[in-house]
C-alpha cells in the first residue's frame, strides 16, 4: 500500500460503509473508525443489535467511503474500499479494541462492540496530487481471511 493511502485513511475519522441484507438491498451506515495500517485493518464501534449488524453477520462483505473531515470544493479527494467484515473470534480481531480506544477514548463510556473489517482493496482519488489523479491498491488474494 502506499504511503499517500496510510496517511489519508490515518488523517480522516468516519466512514460510511454498507452492506446488503438476505435480499440484495442495499444498506449504509457511518462511523468513527481507527485504521491498523500494517495489517491493513478498520476498526469501528456499533451495537450487536443494529441494523447492519444483523446484516453483516449474515454477509460480512462491506464496501465504503472516507471522504476528508474537512472538505475543500475545489480540490476533490476521497477514498473508496472493498472489504469483509470479520468474526469478532478472528485472530486479526485480537488488538481491535486497543487501537480503536486509542483513536477514540470518549467511546469506552459507549455500549457496543468493536468490528473489524479487512481492507482488500482501495481507490483514493487524490487531485492535490492533478486533477481527477488516483491511487488504487489491492490485497494479495493468499492474505485475505474470508
Amino acid at each position: 500500500m502506499t504511503d499517500k493511502i496510510n496517511e489519508y485513511i490515518k488523517e480522516q475519522s468516519c466512514a460510511t460503509v454498507c452492506c446488503v441484507d438476505v435480499t440484495g438491498d442495499p444498506y449504509c451506515f457511518n462511523c468513527f473508525y481507527a485504521y491498523n495500517s500494517n495489517e491493513r485493518l478498520l476498526y469501528y464501534k456499533s451495537s450487536g443489535d443494529t441494523q447492519h449488524s444483523a446484516m453483516i453477520l449474515k454477509n460480512p462483505a462491506v464496501a465504503g467511503t472516507i471522504l476528508p473531515d474537512k472538505l475543500n470544493k475545489l480540490l476533490v479527494k476521497g477514498m473508496q474500499f472493498e472489504g469483509f467484515a470479520l468474526p469478532v473470534d478472528h485472530p486479526l480481531t485480537k488488538h481491535a479494541a486497543a487501537f480503536y480506544y486509542k483513536k477514540n477514548p470518549v467511546a469506552v463510556a459507549m455500549p457496543g462492540e468493536i468490528w473489524t473489517i479487512q481492507i482488500n482493496s482501495i481507490k483514493l482519488t487524490d487531485s492535490s496530487l492533478g486533477f481527477g489523479k488516483k491511487i488504487s491498491w489491492k490485497r494479495n488474494e493468499q492474505t485475505v481471511a474470508l
